[in-house]
């Protein structure tokens, strides 16, 4: 969903999160998360680890800032969009100074 139309008191679907569509909310569905609240107080690296593991793929690392959006969002933070985690992600490894 766009950010900027997320209502935190409508969180009811993974869709109903920042950032997240159907392939999103399938990806997280195969490591365990179901609904929203689950997000709260995840690691989004260690989902993303999951995630890479369970399907045998390294996915694009854009998903990684996808997740981190999203945990970020449930753990209290405004709604915002997926490239705004990019240069953060970036740093965290390695990649930009």
């Amino acid at each position: 969903m766009n950010p900027a139309k997320v209502r935190r008191d409508q969180l009811h679907r993974l869709t109903d999160l920042p950032n997240v569509g159907p392939a999103t909310a399938e990806d997280l569905k195969l490591i365990g998360i179901y609904r929203p609240d689950q997000l709260a107080g995840q690691n989004p690296l260690t989902l993303y680890e999951s995630l890479c593991r369970v399907t045998g793929v390294r996915h694009d690392p854009c998903v990684l800032d996808v997740f981190m959006s999203i945990t970020r969002f449930m753990d209290g933070e405004a709604p915002r969009a997926w490239w705004d985690y990019t240069p953060e992600r970036k740093r965290m490894q390695g990649l930009e100074k």
